[in-house]
């Protein structure tokens, strides 16, 4: 007799009301709607801290390599842009691809106000053409450049931050500086 009760019960109502009122799984339908933008920006939030740790790796990396150009030693040993690549590589502890990603620029300028550096991309791509290797005499005044292509990987923000095509963003350190008084 409970069952033809309940049964009863049922049928007095229509069916989306019932629908509507029932909470079972209720919960899970809304974690379900809650969770994807929650993860996406948690995950955005992360590639945000990383992209921060990599800049200030960077700018470490570049102020300790053009140490040796700013004290002559790295003109003295004949150095090139390869070997002042190498040891910003070496100042990052490993946290960079310095053989497919970094690029590096030095160049020579007469004083501080004509350091105006251009920007780097051109089409969507890093021109290397625009990118040389003067690291100067003793008082000259240099500006040491370093560029990192980061690979965006959360989708929603690949929009707004890339700033090179294929959804990658172009890291930049920068140290300007006058040499020390050196012989060459």
């Amino acid at each position: 007799m409970d069952t033809n009760h309940t049964s009863e019960c049922h049928s007095e109502k229509p069916f989306l009301i019932r629908f509507w009122q029932d909470e079972r799984g209720a919960n899970l339908i809304e974690f379900a709607l809650v969770a994807a933008p929650f993860f996406t920006m948690l995950i955005g939030l992360f590639e945000v801290c990383v992209i921060f740790i990599i800049m200030t790796t960077m700018e470490h990396g570049v102020a300790e390599a053009a140490r040796n150009i700013r004290t002559g030693e790295l003109q003295e040993a004949g150095g090139s842009a390869s070997t002042f690549k190498a040891e910003v590589c070496k100042q990052t502890f490993g946290l960079l691809d310095c053989n497919n990603k970094l690029k590096v620029d030095v160049k020579q300028y007469d004083g501080f106000n004509d350091a105006k550096n251009d920007d780097p991309i051109k089409n969507g791509k890093v021109d290397d053409s625009a990118l040389g290797f003067q690291p100067g005499e003793g008082g000259d005044i240099i500006v040491a450049r370093v560029f990192y292509e980061w690979d965006i990987i959360t989708p929603l923000i690949s929009g707004p931050l890339a700033n090179l095509d294929g959804g990658k963003r172009l890291l930049q350190a920068t140290v300007a500086f006058r040499n020390e008084p050196f012989e060459s």
